[in-house]
C-alpha cells in the first residue's frame, strides 16, 4: 500500500487541525496490532544487541549509529522465516514499527557511557558506580520523552518535516509488508536492489577489509587508498601532487572525494533547499573561511596537521548560533502551533484537539519535565556536584538546544550533540569557571536529554506515516531503554573498563568523544578569553543570519530556497559529508524534475488527442504507457535511498564489530603468514 502523504501545497496551506483530521480519517489503523508482547519482547533483544554495536562503535570512533532499519529487516526476516516454519504468524507493519521504536531507543541510549560520563571519569580519575549511570541515563532518558511529544505537534503534525532516517525506516516496513501487491513488490525491489549495492560499495571501501584482503593477495598497499575513505588526495601525494588552497592540503580541510552511497541516500530524502544551503555553508567555511584563517594563525595545527577537528573549533561557534537563533524564532514565529499543542488543559482551552485520545498528553510533560527535572537537579548536585541553581538553568537550556536538535534531525537525520555540549560547555564556563565537573556533567544533560528528544521524534515519524499510535511509541521508547541499559552498561563497565580508568584514552578504549569533552572543558577552564575576536564576530553574524533567512522564508510563503538550520550545520560537519548530501539531493531533485516535464508532455497530448475538428469529442481511455526509467526513481525515492541507507548500515554495523573483534587478529596472522612464508622461501620478499 503506498504511503498517502499530504502534498508540499497541502502542507503549506491547510491548517493544523484540519492536518490532524486528514490524518485521521486516511492514515491512522488503530484497529491493528501495535505493541504487542512479542513485537516488546523482539524489539528489547533486538534493541539490546544492537546497543552492543554502538558500545563497541562509539568507544572506538566516538559515533552511534542508526539502529532503526537494521531492526526492521531483522525482525521482519525474522517472523517470515517464523511464519513458514509453521511457528508463528508474519508481524503486522505497526507492530514493526513499534518495535524498532523499542530497538533504536535501546541503540543509542548508552552514548553518555563514551562521551560525558567518560570524561567525568579521566577528569576525576574515579569510575562512576555502574548502578549510579544506569539510574542517570535513564532519567535523562524520560526527560527526553517528556520534552518530545509537545514539539511532535510542531515538527511532524504541523511541518511534516522528513526526518529523513525515520522517513526510510517508514517506507521500508510499508515496501516489506505490503509486498504482496503490484506496487508494494517493485518498491520492495528497488528497496533491496539499493541495499545490496550500497552494502557492496561499504564492504569495498572497509579500511581493515581491505587491509586484509590485500596482505592475504600480496597487492601493493597504496592501491586501496583509492577506494576506501575517501583517500585519493594520499594516492595524489605518493604522484607529488598535493592540491590545496592557500597553501594547505585539501585532504586536512575535509575536501576529498567519498565512496560511501549512505550520505548520498540521506540527500535524496531531504531535498534540494537543505542540500544547496548545506553546500553553500560548506563552501563558506572549508574553501574561503578556512583557509584564510590558517593563513594568518587563527586556527592552527595539531601535531601539524589541520583537519576537521582543528577547524571546528572556530567554525562550530557561529554555526551553532545560527542554528539557534533560526530554531528559536521558527518556533515562536508560530504561536497558534504552540498554544494548540497545549489545548485541553483546561475546561476553557478551546476547540478539543481531534488527537487527543491518541497523542501522549501535553498534560503529562507539563506536570513531568518540573518533576523529573527536579530529579536530575537533586541527582546532579549530590552525585556530581552541579550547585542546584545551575542545575536548574540546565532545564530550560534542555528546551532551546532540543529545538535546535530536533531542527537539524528533521532535515538532515544528523543529531548535533558534539556541537550542543560545546555550546552549553561554553554556557557553563561563563555560570561556573574554573569547575571543571560542572561543565562536563551539565554540558551531558543537555546535549544528552536533547538527543534523545530528536532521535524519539525520529521514531514518531514511520508511526506517523503508517497510521500508529503515538502513546505506544513514547512506551516503546522506555522499554527500550530498560533494554539498552540492562545490557550494554554491564557490558563496558565489565569488558571494556575493567575497573582500571587507565584504559580510557587507549588503544583499546580510545573513547575520542569524550577526549573532545574534557580537552573543551579543560580549554574552557582558562575563561572564554581563548575565544579568538573573529570567533566571537562569528557567534553574532551567525545569529544574525539564522533571524534573517528565517524571517525571509516567512515573508516568501516559505518559497525562499535556503534552510537557516542547514546552513548552521555545515559548519560543525565535514565538507566530505557535505558535498555527499547535495549530490544526493541534486540528482533526485533533477529526476524529479524531468519526470515532471515528462507527465506535463503526457498530459498535453492527452488533450490533444481527445480534441477533434469541431472541438471537443469522445475519445477512448489512453493505453497505459511505461513510465521511462526517470519518473519511476522519481516516484520511488524514499524506496530506492531508504535500500541504500539500509543496506550500507546493516553492512556497517557488521563491519564494525567485526572490525573491533576479528579482524585484527586476521591482519596480524595475514602479516605473520607472509612473514613466515618469505622466511621458508614460498612468498616472494
Amino acid at each position: 500500500m503506498a504511503i498517502k502523504q499530504l502534498t508540499p501545497e497541502q502542507v503549506h496551506t491547510m491548517s493544523l487541525e484540519e492536518k490532524d483530521t486528514w490524518w485521521l480519517k486516511n492514515v491512522y489503523r488503530g484497529d491493528m496490532p501495535q505493541l504487542t508482547l512479542r513485537s516488546a519482547i523482539t524489539g528489547m533483544l533486538l534493541g539490546a544487541f544492537l546497543s552492543l554495536t554502538n558500545v563497541y562503535i562509539g568507544a572506538r570512533t566516538g559515533w552511534s549509529l542508526g539502529v532503526g532499519i537494521t531492526s526492521v529487516i531483522l525482525a521482519f526476516g525474522l517472523f517470515k522465516v517464523l511464519s513458514r516454519l509453521g511457528l508463528g504468524r508474519d508481524m503486522t507493519v505497526l507492530e514493526n514499527n513499534a518495535m524498532q521504536s523499542i530497538a533504536t531507543s535501546a541503540g543509542y541510549i548508552n552514548a553518555p557511557l563514551f562521551t560525558s560520563l567518560a570524561a567525568y571519569s579521566m577528569v576525576t580519575t574515579t569510575i562512576i558506580p555502574m548502578g549510579r549511570a544506569m539510574i542517570w541515563m535513564f532519567v535523562l532518558a524520560i526527560l527526553g520523552v517528556l520534552f518530545a511529544f509537545p514539539m511532535k505537534k510542531r515538527f511532524i503534525n504541523d511541518e511534516q518535516l522528513p526526518f529523513p532516517e525515520g522517513m526510510a525506516a517508514g517506507v521500508v516496513m510499508d515496501a516489506l509488508h505490503e509486498s504482496d501487491e503490484k506496487e508494494g513488490l517493485f518498491k520492495a525491489k528497488l528497496l533491496l536492489g539499493g541495499g545490496l549495492l550500497s552494502a557492496a560499495l561499504e564492504l569495498l571501501r572497509d579500511d581493515k577489509v581491505m587491509r586484509a584482503l590485500f596482505a592475504l593477495k600480496n597487492i601493493p598497499h597504496y592501491y586501496d587508498e583509492l577506494l576506501y575513505n575517501g583517500r585519493f588526495a594520499d594516492l595524489l601525494k605518493r604522484w607529488g601532487l598535493t592540491p590545496s588552497l592557500r597553501g594547505v592540503p585539501l585532504n586536512e580541510l575535509t575536501i576529498r572525494f567519498d565512496t560511501s552511497l549512505i550520505f548520498v541516500a540521506t540527500g535524496g530524502l531531504m531535498g534540494i533547499r537543505t542540500g544547496v544551503s548545506l553546500l553553500l555553508g560548506g563552501i563558506l567555511n572549508y574553501w574561503v573561511l578556512a583557509p584564510l584563517l590558517i593563513q594568518h594563525g587563527i586556527i592552527l595545527p595539531r601535531n601539524g596537521h589541520y583537519g576537521f577537528g582543528q577547524i571546528t573549533i572556530w567554525a562550530l561557534w557561529g554555526g551553532v548560533a545560527c542554528m539557534t537563533t533560526s530554531s528559536l524564532y521558527a518556533f515562536f514565529s508560530k504561536p497558534k502551533v504552540i498554544l494548540d499543542a497545549f489545548k485541553g488543559l483546561s475546561r476553557k482551552g478551546g476547540s478539543r484537539d481531534v488527537l487527543a485520545d491518541i497523542e501522549l498528553p501535553v498534560k503529562l510533560s507539563i506536570i513531568g519535565v518540573p518533576i523529573v527535572g527536579a530529579v536530575v537537579v537533586v541527582l546532579g548536585e549530590l552525585w556530581f556536584g552541579i550547585s542546584w541553581w545551575l542545575g536548574i538553568i540546565a532545564v530550560p537550556l534542555v528546551f532551546i538546544f532540543s529545538l535546535i536538535a530536533v531542527n537539524s534531525t528533521a532535515i538532515t537525520a544528523i543529531t548535533p550533540t558534539g556541537a550542543l555540549g560545546k555550546l552549553t560547555q561554553l554556557t557553563y564556563g561563563v555560570l561556573a569557571p574554573k569547575n571543571i565537573t560542572t561543565n562536563l556533567m551539565s554540558a551531558g544533560i543537555t546535549a544528552e536529554v536533547a538527543s534523545n528528544t530528536a532521535n524519539l521524534l525520529m521514531d514518531i515519524k514511520p508511526g506517523y506515516m503508517l497510521g500508529g499510535k503515538p502513546r505506544h511509541q513514547a512506551l516503546g521508547h522506555v522499554l527500550g531503554t530498560i533494554a539498552g541499559l540492562v545490557l550494554s552498561v554491564p557490558v563496558w563497565y565489565l569488558v571494556l573498563i575493567q575497573g582500571d580508568i587507565g584504559r580510557y584514552g587507549t588503544e583499546k578504549l580510545p573513547v575520542p568523544s569524550a577526549l573532545t569533552w574534557k580537552a573543551v572543558a579543560e580549554v574552557l577552564m582558562k575563561g572564554l578569553d581563548f575565544l579568538h575576536p573573529t570567533a566571537k564576530s562569528a557567534v553574532l553574524v551567525g545569529a544574525i543570519v539564522g533571524v534573517v533567512v528565517e524571517v525571509t522564508k516567512q515573508l516568501t510563503k516559505n518559497r525562499f530556497p535556503l534552510s537557516a538550520v542547514a546552513l548552521g550545520l555545515a559548519f560543525i560537519l565535514n565538507f566530505t559529508d557535505i558535498w555527499s548530501m547535495f549530490l544526493g539531493s541534486f540528482v533526485f531533485w533533477l529526476l524529479d524534475r524531468r519526470a515532471v516535464a515528462w507527465h506535463r508532455r503526457r498530459e498535453q497530448e492527452a488533450r490533444m488527442s481527445a480534441t477533434g475538428p469541431g472541438g471537443l469529442v469522445e475519445a477512448p481511455p489512453p493505453a497505459p504507457v511505461k513510465r521511462p526509467w526517470y519518473a519511476l526513481a522519481a516516484e520511488n525515492t524514499e524506496a530506492i535511498c531508504a535500500g541504500v541507507i539500509a543496506g550500507g548500515s546493516l553492512m556497517g554495523i557488521g563491519l564494525s564489530v567485526l572490525g573491533v573483534l576479528v579482524l585484527p587478529d586476521v591482519l596480524e596472522a595475514a602479516s605473520f603468514g607472509k612473514a613466515l612464508g618469505q622466511l621458508l622461501g614460498i612468498v616472494p620478499r
